[in-house]
C-alpha cells in the first residue's frame, strides 16, 4: 500500500490529551511518504502556567497557539513538495477555536472569536478529520505514562470538557467527512494488524459529516 492510496490531499488527525494523534501521524508519514506537520505546543511559555492558574493563563495561552498554529500551518501548507503527495497533521486549526470556547471567559471567547475568524478565513479546511477517541481513564494512564511534567495536574473533568467540545462541534459539521475512531481496544504502535485496521480507513472515500467507528 503506497500514499497513491489515500483519496485525501490534506488529513488532520484530532484527538483528546494523550490520545496518541501525533504518535499515529508520524507512523503514516514514515509509512506513506507524506508532509509530517505536527503541533509545536512545547514552545507556548504560557502552558505550564495554564495547567496551574487556569483563569489568569487562558487567554495568552490560547492567543499563542492561535498564532503559532496559523504561522505553520500557512507555512507548511504552502511548501508541499513534488515527492509529498498529501499532507498529514496532529491538528486542525478549528482546534483553537474550540478549545478557547472550553477555557476562556464569555468576553474574552468573543474577542478571541474575532480575531479567529479573520485568521481562518482563508484557510483550507481538512479533506478527512480523525478524531481518536479512547475514554477518559485510558487518556490519563497515557498522560502519566509520557511524564510531562506541565501535564501531572490534568484532570479528568477537564478531559471531559474537551471531549464534549469536540462532540459538540462534530455533530455541527457537514463540510467534511468526520471519523470518530473508538480505538480503546487496540495497539496500533505494537500491532502491525491494529495499525492496518486504522489505515484501512483512510484509503476509503467517505462521504461528508460524522461516522462512528470500533476499530
Amino acid at each position: 500500500m503506497n500514499s497513491s492510496s489515500f483519496p485525501y490531499q490534506f488529513i488532520a488527525i484530532e484527538g483528546n490529551i494523550g490520545a496518541g494523534k501525533t504518535t499515529l501521524c508520524q507512523m503514516i508519514a514514515r509509512d506513506f511518504g507524506g508532509r509530517l506537520v505536527l503541533e509545536r505546543f512545547a514552545d507556548n511559555p504560557f502552558l505550564p502556567y495554564f495547567y496551574e492558574n487556569p483563569e489568569r493563563y487562558a487567554f495568552p495561552v490560547e492567543l499563542f497557539f492561535m498564532t503559532e498554529r496559523h504561522r505553520q500551518l500557512q507555512e507548511e501548507l504552502s511548501q508541499q513538495s513534488l515527492f509529498e503527495s498529501f499532507v498529514v497533521s496532529d491538528y486542525f486549526f478549528l482546534k483553537t477555536l474550540l478549545f478557547a470556547k472550553n477555557n476562556l471567559r464569555n468576553e474574552e471567547y468573543r474577542l478571541f472569536q474575532r480575531l479567529f475568524h479573520i485568521l481562518n478565513a482563508t484557510f483550507p479546511k481538512p479533506d478527512l478529520l480523525v478524531y481518536l477517541h479512547r475514554p477518559v481513564p485510558t487518556l490519563l494512564h497515557n498522560i502519566q505514562k509520557r511524564g510531562r511534567e506541565f501535564e501531572k495536574d490534568i484532570s479528568s473533568a477537564y478531559l471531559h470538557q474537551i471531549q464534549q467540545t469536540y462532540f459538540d462541534f462534530f455533530k455541527t459539521t457537514e463540510e467534511m467527512p468526520v471519523l470518530i475512531l473508538e480505538i480503546d481496544q487496540i495497539d496500533f504502535q505494537t500491532s502491525t494488524d491494529d495499525y492496518q485496521r486504522i489505515i484501512a480507513h483512510f484509503c476509503q472515500p467517505h462521504p461528508n459529516g460524522i461516522q462512528h467507528i470500533i476499530v
